[in-house]
């Protein structure tokens, strides 16, 4: 909305272009975020207390875990507040491509909320029935794809771009659709199932979003697509404001969720978070990228697809306890070290997809 009325003042004061710029917005929109979390977050978890919103552990995990037992949940109403209002101040809003991003914010946060409202409020302890959570983000997500598909401009908005090939960009047709697919809804859960230690989904979802604004701008700027060998994409520069945002409503958050965690984001804020870097990753074609950056995301997956694989055709479990974050505290390792380690193969993993740039 701001950019509108910056540009409006420009009449009268030439001083305001200043706001016309990517990069300005962009910083404007992490402090934005940053300081709506950290404002509004100590009042968010005084009321989440007072309504006795509270997190729910499970009887076989980590004895340390049973302290968290009462600790605020639903904080992700925190993160999406801050993200909705920096993206609605900051970016451009006939940018279709915006609107889609945040659509899928919306979509997948209510999913959650509805999740969290009916463990913690109705005290549910299934809370949303898997196949209908599964139904609901399969309907947005399948939404999402033909909407992209049926109006997408150029060949680029529906190949597949190959990471560390030259010239590797396969158009995708149909394909363009079960793709969309998967990267929402599987990106979702993925972030869902990490979410279980302080800060450990938050830092691995802001790299990653800090990461995916990088190819926002280069992919939105015809002499940087150029430069870099990557397929010209016009409207998503404009993408780099709703990455900002999650790293600004990200670290805002964190502020409140380290260890030990004042308050748990949940699947309001996991389900939500994980489906936005899933539409940010196709939107810029970086869909086998976010594979490579979320690698914590997909090891915490995986680590649970093979357990339940595992227990179910030979009777026997591979690990102590999955999601793999789990099984190493069972093994002894303290929280504060499992998370930092995390932390660090995350910021390792980002580093290699941003390598991808240039490796071709």
């Amino acid at each position: 909305m701001l950019i509108w009325l910056a540009e409006w003042l420009t009449q009268f004061e030439t001083g305001f272009n200043v706001f016309s710029y990517l990069t300005m917005r962009a910083i404007l929109s992490t402090l934005t975020a940053l300081l709506i979390a950290i404002i509004i977050g100590p009042k968010m978890i005084r009321a989440l207390q007072r309504m006795q919103i509270g997190q729910t552990v499970r009887d076989d995990g980590p004895e340390s875990h049973l302290s968290k037992a009462g600790t605020p949940t639903m904080g992700g109403l925190l993160i999406l507040a801050a993200i909705v209002a920096s993206v609605l101040l900051w970016a451009d809003l006939t940018n279709r491509y915006v609107l889609v991003t945040l659509a899928v914010v919306i979509g997948y946060g209510i999913i959650g909320f509805i999740d969290d409202y009916r463990k913690v409020i109705r005290k549910d302890s299934k809370g949303l029935i898997a196949r209908w959570k599964y139904f609901w983000q399969s309907v947005i997500a399948l939404g999402v794809a033909l909407y992209l598909y049926s109006t997408a401009s150029t060949p680029a908005e529906t190949s597949l771009l190959v990471p560390f090939f030259k010239d590797v960009f396969p158009q995708l047709g149909l394909l363009f659709i079960a793709v969309v697919y998967f990267a929402l809804v599987g990106t979702s859960n993925a972030v869902n199932l990490t979410d279980g230690l302080d800060g450990l989904a938050i830092v691995p979802t802001i790299l990653v979003a800090g990461a995916l604004a990088i190819f926002a701008y280069v992919t939105g700027n015809t002499n940087f697509a150029s430069y870099l060998n990557i397929p010209f994409i016009p409207l998503t520069g404009e993408l780099v404001i709703v990455c900002t945002a999650i790293v600004g409503a990200g670290l805002g958050f964190l502020w409140f969720n380290t260890y030990p965690a004042q308050v748990f984001m949940g699947d309001v804020g996991s389900l939500a978070l994980g489906g936005t870097l899933g539409i940010l990753a196709v939107l810029v074609r970086q869909e086998i990228v976010l594979i490579i950056m979320g690698g914590v995301f997909v090891i915490e997956t995986l680590s649970v697809i093979l357990q339940v694989g595992s227990y179910k055709l030979r009777g026997q479990r591979i690990f102590r306890m999955a999601p793999i974050h789990h099984h190493y505290e069972l093994k002894g390792w303290p929280e504060p070290r499992v998370i930092v380690r995390f932390w660090i193969i995350s910021l390792i993993l980002v580093l290699v997809g941003l390598a991808t740039l240039k490796l071709r």
